[in-house]
């Protein structure tokens, strides 16, 4: 039997009106859920926000993490293989918690909402954006990093490095790398985020966040969740506070967590999203791993009781 890894990705991957293809599906009710629980308007994101409010960190947040549990019961409903090991990238690990019984829906849910709400505070009083810097070794733009004073904020895959830092740092790391941002090496390239997350820039959001992580419940992982800051499994309950804490400012290690899902066992790497997003990284990472994505309900159609198509 295939051993099944499910994933799932962060900001980004979202899209416009992608709850609609899902309306049917009873999963579809986590939408109703999550109005009820944050006494707003949570659905209208899903299915009817334009694709330039769906970049708002806030909002964006909010839908991704919606629409991933939708896709998480609607992948467990067409008799998909239950995981042997879960991750997500950034926003997605609190998806992957919520797969893996460590959160339920609702802590879950209310936990990315103060997420959002303390990092775009923390945006606001420490400006900054991310850069993609494709193509180099990530010793090579942890070194520019340095010498820019910008940070390491992915390292996503071989040669997919993300970096953050002020407008200032990105321009001195650009220049850095390549005279306008190109060298026959590699390439940068900015990103459409309003803030400089996995920084110090985030570093305002650590405590105020921490209080929301102290009151919610966590539980004992019914299968490891190998977390974005240390790409290493973990199942107690009483580790995820510090990492989620730690995850605001720290790196997602997401290269080396494809290599800790292979040394788990891992066959089949299987994303969740409304956007094939990670399945390219874990092919650039790891080509011995099967790969397969659901975004949409024909991608769960031929389903089989092990969660191969038939």
């Amino acid at each position: 039997m295939t051993a099944v890894a499910l994933v799932f990705p962060g900001q980004g991957s979202q899209a416009e009106g992608m709850a609609r293809p899902w309306a049917d599906h009873p999963a579809t009710v986590h939408w109703t859920k999550a109005d009820e629980t944050l006494d707003r308007d949570v659905s209208r994101l899903g299915f009817d926000a334009p694709a330039d409010e769906l970049r708002e960190p806030a909002k964006c947040q909010l839908a991704l993490f919606v629409h991933h549990i939708v896709l998480l019961e609607a992948w467990r409903a067409a008799g998909g293989a239950e995981p042997v090991a879960v991750a997500g990238h950034s926003l997605g690990e609190y998806d992957a918690l919520v797969a893996a019984g460590v959160l339920d829906f609702a802590d879950g849910l209310r936990l990315v909402d103060a997420r959002a709400e303390r990092t775009q505070q923390a945006a606001d009083a420490a400006p900054g954006s991310m850069v993609a810097c494709l193509g180099f070794d990530v010793d090579i733009v942890a070194e520019a990093c340095t010498q820019a004073g910008a940070y390491v904020a992915n390292d996503n895959a071989p040669g997919q490095i993300v970096a953050a830092g002020s407008s200032e740092a990105l321009a001195r790391l650009t220049e850095r790398l390549g005279s306008e941002g190109t060298t026959s090496r590699g390439k940068v390239r900015p990103l459409k985020v309003g803030a400089a997350y996995h920084s110090p820039h985030m570093e305002a959001a650590v405590e105020p966040f921490g209080r929301s992580l102290d009151s919610a419940t966590f539980a004992d992982a019914r299968v490891p969740v190998v977390a974005n800051v240390d790409a290493q499994p973990h199942t107690a309950a009483g580790e995820w506070p510090d990492l989620l804490r730690r995850q605001l400012t720290a790196p997602v290690r997401w290269r080396e967590t494809v290599t800790t899902l292979a040394g788990l066992g891992v066959d089949e790497v299987v994303e969740l999203g409304a956007s094939p997003v990670l399945t390219g990284l874990v092919k650039r990472s790891d080509r011995s791993l099967g790969r397969r994505t659901v975004s949409l309900p024909d991608d769960l159609r031929g389903m089989t009781a092990s969660g191969a198509g038939a």
